[in-house]
């Protein structure tokens, strides 16, 4: 007799497909009409679905159901998720980018990263009772950086299309992959100063206590402010980050370079050609796992590697590979909603444990949405004048610095950094108490006011008359009538193309057009409307979207001397 099977695993399924269907059905008003994108809508069905609500996704019942197991789910998911996805930021990046904008990163990774740091832990220090100074730093470091995955959102979305500059766009996306594995310097940083600071009792234990924490790299070690710098440059900078560039470097030359034989060859085929980034990303996260370095920067940094020379994104564009957004957005499916279902809402208020409250709370959500990134990108936007040209320009980027998964991956990883609750002093346990409310929140914070500032700011747009940029024409094969238009962008007379404006994937240095355009002296730019294919209807396109894709094997019917017919290959 059938039984009725309510697993945990066929929940996740039923939920996540019917999710996808929903949101597919009105996806164009979703993300064109409304600006909502994928993050906003997923958090709140995992919200209402969740522990608090409907209780149809507890991560605590999945797999053998252990105690704390969330923590280890919750690592493994955001790092699986925001690593493929910097591959693909990093390829669809302009060829060279990193080495054209060396100087604009550099503004964005120290200075301006610095000063966001401080200013998060000093809007900490400020809301967060019972913490430290030195805890305050440890949790600003989890929120410092940009997520990497809503800040592409941003930067590639509709909006963007429409009304952002591309110059601007490309660093906002550039900024967010580098940065969100440049965070560790600032978390290992305050780490071993906690871990080695010259406390009482620090260094001195019995029952072989000490020699334990060594090994497990936490708790009060002891050694001065010295002992904490030599590990900070050794440990961070020499092992995790310039480990991670430098693996990234060779895995990305590497499969450039396989890529391109292989495509000379065709020996590669257009399934494996579009998957080819997921498949790096994955590679690479889990072999800087078992390396212990920096996975989120090294999948950043093989992705520009593999784009290097442009031939790869002019290869994806000439097959028209939607393959790599249809990956994006099933992970960010996926990934916000389980977010969802595991914000903390009963840490949220514990005005006698940690002090915290929703009034606290939302008084930090204020404040770093005003001082986090706002003065650093104001304060400094005139040392990068080829990126952002204006104060409403600097405005901007500094206001969409969002927060998100991220910050989840630091706030998990951290945990691993400290000893247990309940096993470490006094300063130790305020800070463990605290930093997974508090970084939840502000993930959560942003996710709500950055999802729902977009649409609020294209309605003023709207009724101020402010026009899209036309910059940039360039014509791009409509694959079937009912595919609809881009956003900033017409239909062709023929009704076989599109003519798209300020798109943001360039393979080429058309960079240099725009350094060009930034010259005053420079003569304007024409614009050439190019129709790349002939103009009969869209279904009858046989032709291969690329000189670089394998030819089909044709087979030609002759007859035998038998009489029947047989069939002989050719290319």
């Amino acid at each position: 007799m059938p039984v009725l099977d309510v697993s945990e695993l066929n929940v996740v399924l039923a939920v996540l497909g019917a999710f996808t269907i929903l949101y597919g059905i009105i996806s164009i008003k979703i993300k064109t009409a409304w600006y909502l994108g994928e993050a906003l809508p997923a958090v709140v069905v995992g919200i209402c679905l969740g522990p608090i609500a409907a209780r149809f996704l507890e991560a605590e019942k999945w797999g053998v159901g252990a105690p704390g197991q969330t923590n280890a789910i919750t690592l493994g998911i955001a790092r699986v998720m925001i690593g493929v996805q910097l591959v693909i930021a990093g390829f669809q990046l302009p060829a060279k980018y990193q080495a054209l904008r060396w100087k604009e990163m550099l503004m964005a990774l120290l200075p301006i990263m610095t000063v966001m740091w401080l200013c998060t832990s000093a809007c900490v220090m400020a809301t967060v009772p019972k913490v430290t100074f030195l805890a305050a730093l440890v949790i600003g470091s989890c929120v410092t950086c940009t997520d990497p995955i809503l800040s592409q959102a941003l930067a590639k979305g509709p909006f963007a299309d429409r009304y952002v500059p591309r110059a601007l766009r490309e660093i906002i996306s550039s900024e967010a992959g580098a940065n969100d594995g440049f965070g560790f310097p600032f978390l290992m940083l305050a780490t071993f100063l906690i871990r080695h600071a010259n406390v009482p009792g620090a260094g001195h234990s019995g029952d072989g206590e000490v020699e334990k924490r060594a090994e497990e790299e936490v708790g009060r070690l002891g050694g001065g402010p010295g002992k904490a710098i030599e590990e900070w440059v050794i440990e961070t900078w020499l092992y995790v980050v310039l480990m991670s560039v430098a693996y990234g470097i060779v895995v990305g030359f590497a499969s450039m370079k396989a890529v391109k034989i292989a495509l000379k060859k065709n020996w590669i085929d257009s399934e494996s050609y579009v998957l080819y980034p997921t498949a790096l990303g994955l590679f690479i996260v889990g072999t800087c796992g078992m390396l212990g370095t920096d996975d989120l920067l090294a999948c950043f940094v093989a992705g520009n590697a593999l784009n290097w020379d442009g031939e790869f994104l002019a290869e994806t564009e000439a097959r028209h590979d939607e393959v790599s957004s249809c990956v994006d957005v099933l992970l960010n499916f996926g990934g916000f909603m389980y977010i969802g279902t595991i914000l903390p809402w009963d840490q949220f208020n514990q005005p006698d444990l940690t002090g915290l409250t929703y009034g606290r709370l939302v008084a930090l959500g204020v404040l770093v949405l005003l001082f986090r990134r706002i003065p650093a990108i104001l304060s400094m936007y005139k040392l990068i004048p080829n990126v952002v040209k204006s104060w409403k320009e600097a405005l901007f980027m500094g206001y969409f610095g969002p927060i998100g998964a991220g910050a989840v991956f630091y706030v998990e990883h951290s945990l691993h950094l400290f000893p247990e609750l309940g096993e470490g002093d006094e300063e130790e346990t305020n800070l463990i108490r605290a930093i997974v409310p508090v970084v939840y929140w502000l993930v959560f914070f942003s996710i709500v006011v950055h999802g729902l500032s977009i649409p609020l700011l294209a309605t003023i747009y709207h009724y101020a008359g402010v026009k899209p940029i036309q910059d940039d024409a360039r014509s791009v094969r409509r694959l079937s009538l009912h595919v609809p238009p881009p956003p900033n962008s017409e239909v062709s007379r023929d009704r076989e193309n599109f003519i798209q404006y300020n798109r943001f994937s360039r393979p080429n240095l058309g960079i240099d057009v725009e350094m060009d355009r930034m010259r005053s002296d420079a003569p304007p730019v024409p614009v050439e409307f190019k129709i790349p294919f002939p103009t009969h209807h869209a279904y009858d396109h046989q032709r291969s979207l690329s000189r670089s894709m394998p030819k089909t094997p044709r087979t030609p019917i002759t007859p035998s001397k038998e009489g029947a017919y047989r069939g002989e290959n050719m290319v």
